[in-house]
């Protein structure tokens, strides 16, 4: 229970600490995806994405101003962070694109055209109302097209005293600036 002071402090999760101990789990939400972008594959499987220990746990973590994570075992995603994470990419990147994309297992008997991994350095919320992720993403292909990776930078603006639900929000913001970033720039 230390950790869940200072949440309540920052206002961030405040409301849930009041339910007593009962755990609640927040989906995050895939923002509409309206814009339409081409890519160079016709087939695309996101194979693995790598979260730093942090955000790959259940509980969602706070990047306090001194740099401290904290978290509390009563505010939790709904879904494995690794899982999510791939699965949002994936739909995102389906959606932007019209292209067949999915994420590891492939579930198609045909083999992609290109595999993409994505490591995360960095995917946290801060006190300050950001969140962040950084990072570098790999696209490997079958064929004498050239492999090429590229890194990442981007974060999105979120209400603190939204708490997890806006933190959430901002997650499924990030992964679909994700998603473009890395059709424009790695799938191209």
């Amino acid at each position: 229970m230390t950790f869940a002071r200072p949440l309540i402090t920052l206002g961030l999760l405040a409301a849930l600490a009041a339910c007593g101990g009962t755990a609640e789990r927040f989906p995050v939400r895939a923002p509409a995806v309206t814009e339409k972008t081409s890519i160079a594959f016709s087939s695309v499987e996101v194979r693995d994405v790598s979260l730093p220990t942090y955000a790959a746990a259940e509980e969602i973590s706070v990047q306090l101003a001194d740099g401290r994570l904290v978290s509390s075992t009563d505010v939790l995603w709904a879904d494995a962070p690794e899982r999510a994470v791939a699965l949002e990419l994936s739909q995102n990147l389906a959606r932007m694109t019209g292209r067949r994309i999915a994420s590891e297992p492939w579930p198609f008997e045909a083999f992609p055209d290109a595999s993409l991994e994505v490591r995360f350095a960095e995917l946290v919320a801060t006190e300050s109302g950001e969140f962040r992720a950084s990072g570098q993403y790999f696209v490997a292909v079958r064929d004498d097209r050239r492999e090429r990776s590229g890194l990442f930078d981007l974060s999105v603006p979120f209400n603190p005293e939204g708490g997890a639900n806006a933190i959430a929000a901002a997650r499924g913001q990030l992964v679909l600036d994700l998603a473009r970033y890395i059709a424009r720039n790695g799938l191209k």
